[in-house]
């Protein structure tokens, strides 16, 4: 068996937990320090990789200033969002709407950089996924649909977010000689740099008291979920090329519902499936497009939990 396929399972396995793991470490430690823990140890085997293979070049920081705002948009902002969304959430509810991701970023794309005018399958495709997140918050419902609101909108502000850094990498970062390794590399580290500074220290010991949460967060959320998975996703990329490495989008999603109802004994209404099934068929719709008519783009991160 090819062990790209392998690696295309164990990535969408890793990044379908990351949802339960900020929830459990939500209840002992705030969504910054979650985040700080989660970049520090993630940036840990990608640092070492990165040494090891000999990609970090000194000159490479005359770019730093575009390390910085993709630090912001691909970690900082993406991934302080979603651990407020994961806290204020059901873990199988931000799960599901972690699947909007693609949409989010095909959407910031077409905005900013208006490469393309929308035909009637990608209008169909955004209708679709949007829809799904609608059907999902049921805002005419606030009181009886049992999801937060305010949950939803720190959701769609991280994927907002992480969409706009890949309209930043594709304007500013493509085209220069770095390589995804060391972009991922500069991104994580200059991202830890802004957290160090902006982050509150104190009670973050908290969360060694539940060694469920100490783990999942240490384990699950940084050595995995961000170390791990950025190395496992260019092996991919390498592999079986950008296109197919994005499919491993559709996995996170359903992996987080099954987590969801079977550990964290969460509820699920039917109407929460179906709106699952219409964010995954508009991305489908989106991603048929882009197989279709392929647009060079660097090769960042697919972006998941």
């Amino acid at each position: 068996m090819n062990p790209a396929y392998l690696a295309f399972a164990a990535l969408g396995l890793i990044w379908g937990t990351n949802f339960m793991f900020m929830k459990w470490a939500s209840v002992d430690i705030s969504a910054s320090q979650i985040v700080f823990l989660r970049t520090l140890f993630g940036f840990l085997p990608i640092l070492a990789m990165a040494l090891i293979r000999g990609e970090l070049k000194w000159r490479h920081l005359r770019h730093a200033h575009h390390f910085l705002v993709m630090s912001l948009l691909a970690t900082v902002v993406y991934y302080y969002a979603f651990a407020k969304g994961a806290a204020l959430l059901l873990s199988s509810v931000a799960g599901m709407l972690s699947g909007a991701i693609p949409l989010f970023s095909f959407v910031a794309a077409w905005a900013l950089l208006r490469q393309e005018r929308p035909t009637v399958r990608m209008i169909v495709g955004i209708g679709s996924g949007f829809l799904g997140v609608l059907v999902i918050a049921q805002p005419w419902n606030a009181a009886g649909s049992g999801v937060n609101l305010l949950g939803v909108f720190y959701m769609a502000a991280g994927s907002l977010s992480v969409g706009c850094s890949f309209v930043y990498a594709r304007r500013f970062l493509f085209g220069l000689d770095l390589s995804p390794l060391a972009l991922s590399t500069w991104q994580i580290g200059f991202a830890l740099v802004v957290l160090s500074c902006v982050t509150e220290f104190h009670g973050m010991g908290r969360v060694t008291a539940d060694t469920r949460a100490a783990l999942g967060l240490v384990m699950g959320l940084g050595l995995s979920g961000t170390g791990i998975a950025y190395i496992l996703y260019y092996f991919i990329v390498g592999r079986l090329g950008a296109v197919a490495a994005s499919s491993v989008t559709y996995i996170p999603p359903v992996i987080a519902l099954l987590l969801g109802l079977s550990i964290g004994h969460e509820p699920i209404r039917p109407l929460d499936l179906i709106a699952m099934a219409a964010i995954l068929a508009g991305v489908y719709l989106l991603q048929k497009r882009a197989r279709a008519k392929p647009v060079a783009a660097p090769q960042t991160r697919s972006a998941i939990g």
